[in-house]
C-alpha cells in the first residue's frame, strides 16, 4: 500500500522548447482531446458515417468548448479574478488551470451542433459516438491538474493521500505542512473509467441511440462529480445556499440526462438506421473516404 501520493515537482509543470514554454496540462488537454477524434470517429464510422467527418465537427466543438470551459470556471470563481488591485489578464491565462468541464459541454454542445450541421451527421448521433470518449479524454485532461497541482479534496489519512507543497498557492493556509488530501483528480479518472465499460456494455446489450447513450453519460459523469465537488477544497466556488457552484451543476447534469434518456426513448423507439440527417446521407462512394468539407 502507499503511504502518500507525492506531488511532481513544480517545474514539471512546463517546460522550455526554443522561445516557446509547453505547458503539461495542455498536453494532457490536448492528448484527450485527440483519443476522444479517434475513438468518435471509429464509433460513428461503424454505423456508416465518412471518414473524417469528426475533424469538420470538432474544428467547431473544440476552440467554442475552451471558450465555455473558461468563461464558466472565471464566472464561478468570481473572488479570485475580479477585487481590487486584480490582473484582469488572468481571466484568459487557461495554461494556469481552470477549464470547467460544464462550460466545455455548453460551449462544446454549441459547436458541435454547428458542425453536425454543416457535415449533415445528426446531432444526437454523435453525441451518442462521443459520449465514452468523452470520458476516456476528461480522464487524460485530469492528469494535467497533478502536474498543476489542483483537483484536491479535504484532509485524509487514507494511505493514498495526496501531498502539496505548503508552500503552493492553493494549500490551506490553516493546516499544518505534511496534510495529505484526496486525490480528486484520481477518484474522477477512476470513476470514469469505469464509465466507460458500464456505458459501452449498456449501448452494445441494448442498442441504444438517438442520445440516450449521451444520457447515460450525464448520469454518470454528474452523479460522480457532484460527490467529488462536494469534498473538494481548491480553488472555492460561489455558491448558492452555501452550495458550491458545480455541485449545483452536477445535479443538473443527471437531471437533464434522466430527461434525455427517458424522452429520447419514447419519441424514437425506432432503431436508428443513419447517423444523417434526412436527405444528407453520402454516397456509398464517400463513405470511408476524407469528408467533404
Amino acid at each position: 500500500m502507499l503511504s502518500s501520493i507525492p506531488s511532481p515537482p513544480p517545474s514539471w509543470a512546463q517546460f522550455a522548447l526554443g522561445p516557446l514554454t509547453i505547458h503539461t496540462y495542455a498536453l494532457c488537454i490536448i492528448a484527450g482531446i485527440i483519443a476522444a477524434v479517434f475513438i468518435t470517429q471509429r464509433r460513428l464510422a461503424a454505423r456508416g458515417a465518412e471518414s473524417g467527418v469528426v475533424i469538420d465537427i470538432v474544428i467547431w466543438a473544440v476552440p467554442i468548448g475552451i471558450i465555455g470551459a473558461r468563461f464558466y470556471h472565471v464566472f464561478t470563481h468570481v473572488g479570485d479574478y475580479f477585487y481590487p488591485g486584480a490582473n484582469l489578464g488572468n481571466i484568459f491565462a487557461i495554461w494556469d488551470g481552470g477549464n470547467a468541464l460544464y462550460g466545455s459541454l455548453l460551449g462544446g454542445a454549441l459547436g458541435a451542433y454547428i458542425g453536425c450541421r454543416r457535415t449533415g451527421i445528426r446531432f444526437w448521433s454523435f453525441a451518442d459516438a462521443l459520449a465514452p470518449a468523452m470520458l476516456i479524454a476528461q480522464s487524460m485532461g485530469r492528469v494535467g491538474n497533478y502536474f498543476n497541482h489542483e483537483l484536491f479534496g479535504i484532509p485524509t489519512t487514507l494511505p493514498w493521500g495526496l501531498e502539496v507543497l505548503p508552500t503552493d498557492t492553493m494549500f490551506p493556509d490553516d493546516l499544518p505542512a505534511g496534510t495529505l488530501f484526496h486525490p480528486l483528480f484520481l477518484y474522477e479518472i477512476i470513476w470514469n473509467l469505469i464509465g466507460v465499460a458500464i456505458i459501452i456494455l449498456l449501448e452494445r446489450n441494448f442498442r441504444f441511440r438517438w442520445g440516450r447513450t449521451f444520457g447515460l453519460y450525464l448520469v454518470w459523469y454528474g452523479l460522480g462529480r457532484s460527490w467529488l465537488e462536494a469534498i473538494r477544497i481548491d480553488p472555492t466556488s460561489d455558491a448558492l445556499l452555501g452550495i458550491p457552484a458545480n455541485v449545483w451543476a452536477s445535479f443538473i447534469v443527471v437531471a437533464l440526462g434522466t430527461a434525455l434518456f427517458i424522452i429520447q426513448g419514447r419519441r424514437h423507439p425506432e432503431t436508428e438506421l443513419s447517423v444523417y440527417q434526412e436527405g444528407r446521407t453520402p454516397t456509398a462512394a464517400n463513405v470511408g473516404s476524407p469528408a467533404r468539407t
